[in-house]
């Protein structure tokens, strides 16, 4: 081969070796783009939803070690009582149910007798205790006379609530519904208290019966609970679900400072608020958290829950790590700060207006979607309802946060955390908690109530 053919072949070899590392950049420049693709999915993937960063219930939190994450920002103070706080002990009581005196029968020095000495007082202590409980058989005998009149032979009548020849007193109604609904024992640990503090044994039947019963006489309490609310002029609203025989249904909480009213549904959608409110709420400014049927109810405003649009703002600015949320999130909290300094403004107030410019601005701005899909679907959505964000700035009743109407549901996944999903006791369940609720915001004692609910008459 000559010199000028080895020239061309080398040349041809140095051509194919360029094409080939060329290739290789190529490769190992998408294999870069596919990892840096895969890692951010892998973050993606691992930056969950939990309490602190959505509506999900704390109880969801149990696998993630950060579950106690909190919006609230730090005092800076330690937990507990602070200094200054004035704690409370146990007091003696003046009027004591019973006195024991305790008087020395002899000299400890000397032994000599002191049986027939005066006493005299030299201190004293108290013992709050519970005396033993038994239950008491009431008889009712129903007795005749004879008129000396008319010679009529007259009947006495048994008391209106004593329809059976051998029953259960009002006392033991009101103490089962105190039990199941409000400290929510499930029926068979509440069989077990009642046979154990009462040597009461009664059936499970037995325990519904008398719910059911309590129900109906609390049935026109909670109307009137359910037509105060619809007439009031700030309402907060929630639903969760709940399992009854194994099947999804809803329980719903509508509640004012001194009201709260729940009802069980088979639906979350807005029919089961056309069922309990047919006029929506005209007189009222709805607080949400943007579920659709929520917003949908007729009301003379409505307030979305800041809350959870701080939550929600958290998660994204985690999983999507866009500005948009951090600045987004700075003005709700500002928004916050100006509720605290003055409870109303006026629409014209400079300050409302800034802050309504700032809000303006950030719907307006442009979120890249194949970026921050998740983030532009908030902003959509926000702007879908721009009209409901600060609601709360210009109505002193109005609070920017839904957590009252959190707290009207908890209860019913207590309820059910502890005694397991409904059978058929979910409407009476609501009625009685809706009363319960109720007496407890208007510092009504909670057995007192049930006890008075015992007595009545139950409308046919």
């Amino acid at each position: 081969m000559t010199l000028e053919e080895q020239v061309l072949v080398l040349i041809a070899e140095n051509k194919q070796l360029r094409e080939k590392i060329s290739n290789l950049e190529n490769h190992i420049l998408q294999q870069d783009n596919r990892i840096s693709y895969l890692e951010e999915e892998l973050r993606k993937a691992r930056t969950r939803k939990n309490s602190s960063n959505s509506s999900l219930a704390p109880s969801t939190d149990i696998s993630n070690p950060k579950r106690n994450q909190s919006l609230r920002e730090s005092s800076g103070k330690k937990s507990g009582g602070q200094l200054g706080h004035k704690g409370t002990t146990l007091q003696m009581s003046d009027t004591p149910d019973e006195i024991t005196e305790l008087n020395p029968n002899y000299c400890s020095k000397c032994g000599c007798d002191l049986e027939q000495e005066e006493a005299h007082f030299e201190s004293k202590r108290q013992e709050y205790d519970i005396p033993l409980i038994k239950f008491i058989v009431k008889e009712y005998r129903r007795n005749s006379k004879k008129c000396p009149s008319c010679g009529h032979n007259q009947e006495s009548k048994f008391p209106e609530h004593i329809t059976n020849h051998v029953q259960y007193g009002q006392n033991v109604e009101s103490l089962v519904s105190y039990l199941s609904v409000y400290q929510y024992l499930p029926f068979r640990r509440l069989k077990e208290c009642m046979r154990h503090f009462f040597k009461l044994n009664f059936s499970e039947g037995t325990i519904n019966n008398m719910l059911n019963r309590m129900s109906k006489k609390s049935q026109p309490i909670y109307d009137t609970i359910r037509e105060t609310i619809s007439q009031s002029k700030q309402v907060g609203s929630d639903e969760t679900s709940v399992k009854v025989n194994s099947k999804k249904h809803w329980i719903w909480a509508w509640q004012t400072p001194s009201l709260t009213f729940l009802t069980a549904s088979k639906s979350r959608g807005s029919q089961t608020i056309d069922n309990i409110f047919p006029a929506g709420l005209p007189n009222s400014v709805l607080n949400s958290d943007r579920w659709a049927a929520q917003l949908k109810t007729v009301a003379a405003g409505h307030q979305l829950c800041i809350a959870h649009l701080l939550r929600d703002l958290k998660y994204l600015e985690q999983l999507e790590r866009n500005n948009w949320t951090k600045r987004l999130t700075v003005l709700l909290k500002k928004s916050l700060k100006l509720k605290e300094q003055q409870v109303e403004y006026t629409r014209g107030d400079t300050v409302a207006l800034e802050l309504e410019k700032e809000l303006d601005i950030l719907l307006e701005e442009s979120i890249a979607k194949d970026i921050n899909s998740k983030t532009l679907a908030l902003q959509k959505s926000l702007i879908k309802h721009r009209n409901s964000i600060f609601t709360f700035l210009y109505n002193k009743y109005t609070p920017p946060d839904n957590n009252a109407s959190e707290r009207a549901i908890r209860n019913t996944k207590v309820k059910q955390k502890i005694s397991g999903q409904f059978k058929s006791g979910q409407h009476i369940f609501c009625i009685l908690r809706s009363v319960i609720d109720t007496c407890k915001k208007r510092n009504i004692d909670v057995m007192n109530a049930l006890s008075d609910i015992a007595r009545l008459v139950p409308a046919e």
